[in-house]
């Protein structure tokens, strides 16, 4: 590795306007799933081909939250899709709801 990011500042923006724009819900599901705590909003902050960082409030303080993707590491853009779907559908077993349709 040459010290290059392997996504463009560019795909990482998309992806995050996505995330933070269509995917509220599923951004606390996750949190709520992998900080193992109970919040009301969260925000995907960052990504790389490690993990995604999102941020949320717990009692009254900003937390920060990294997750690695279970396909670490990536390379491509339609596998951040995939491994946030994973992370999707396994917070919604973790948590015991029925995760929706992909």
């Amino acid at each position: 590795m040459d010290g290059m990011a392997v996504f463009s500042p560019e795909v990482v923006a998309a992806v995050l306007h996505h995330m933070n724009d269509d995917h509220i819900d599923d951004n606390v599901l996750i949190v709520r799933a992998f900080a193992d705590r109970e919040v009301s909003d969260a925000t995907m902050h960052d990504l790389d081909e490690h993990g995604g960082t999102w941020h949320y409030a717990f009692e009254g303080e900003q937390q920060e939250l990294h997750i690695p993707w279970p396909g670490a590491p990536l390379s491509e853009r339609a596998e951040i899709r995939r491994d946030i779907v994973a992370l999707y559908d396994a917070a919604c077993e973790k948590l015991g709801v029925e995760a929706r349709p992909h």
